[in-house]
């Protein structure tokens, strides 16, 4: 496989630049979509990752509470950094499209659940 050009495995079929065939409402959909889900996945990680215990000064009571938080923040930050990273193609729009479309209620009805 090394002597196979780069460009060979690559598919031309869907350009790479994020505007050349995206209609608009297309592009302004899946962003809403996929920011509202990741801002819905930042809160439900921070909800979860919660001390137990009443308020956030007595984490270091258990171990267990430690860990829980390291590990909330952690995920928060990476979420965050995803927030600001933007699709890189049009399939990559339409994706979020349609997973937007399926994620949000369901993390709505998740953050219900957990509140």
């Amino acid at each position: 496989m090394a002597w196979l050009p780069i460009e060979w495995t690559r598919d031309h079929r869907h350009p790479t630049v994020p505007g050349s065939d995206l209609s608009p409402g297309l592009r302004i959909a899946s962003n809403v979509l996929r920011a509202l889900f990741i801002a819905l996945l930042v809160v439900i990680t921070l909800r979860v990752s919660m001390p137990q215990n009443e308020t956030i000064w007595t984490i270091y009571d258990t171990p267990g509470d430690v860990v829980r938080m390291a590990l909330g923040l952690a995920v928060c930050v990476w979420l965050v950094v995803q927030f600001f990273a933007p699709p890189k193609d049009i399939q990559h729009y339409r994706i979020w499209f349609y997973l937007g479309l399926a994620a949000v209620p369901f993390a709505v009805i998740c953050l219900i659940a957990v509140w």
